[in-house]
């Protein structure tokens, strides 16, 4: 699981969801990146997020 202090939360003003093209929210206990608007779970590996459709998870 990667470091949580890798990842730069001002990356977030410049990322948007590959899917839906709206914003994502951090979830520091998971690592991840979220979208609820596409309802999915992208993970965020040594402080890079993976911004892959194949890559991101479907949230419950």
């Amino acid at each position: 699981m990667s470091d949580p202090a890798l990842f730069d939360r001002r990356m977030l003003e410049a990322l948007v969801c590959p899917v839906s093209h709206t914003t994502l929210e951090y979830d520091a206990e998971r690592h991840e990146l979220i979208s609820r608007r596409a309802n999915l779970a992208f993970p965020i590996r040594e402080g890079i997020p993976v911004m892959l459709k194949e890559e991101a998870r479907t949230l419950d």
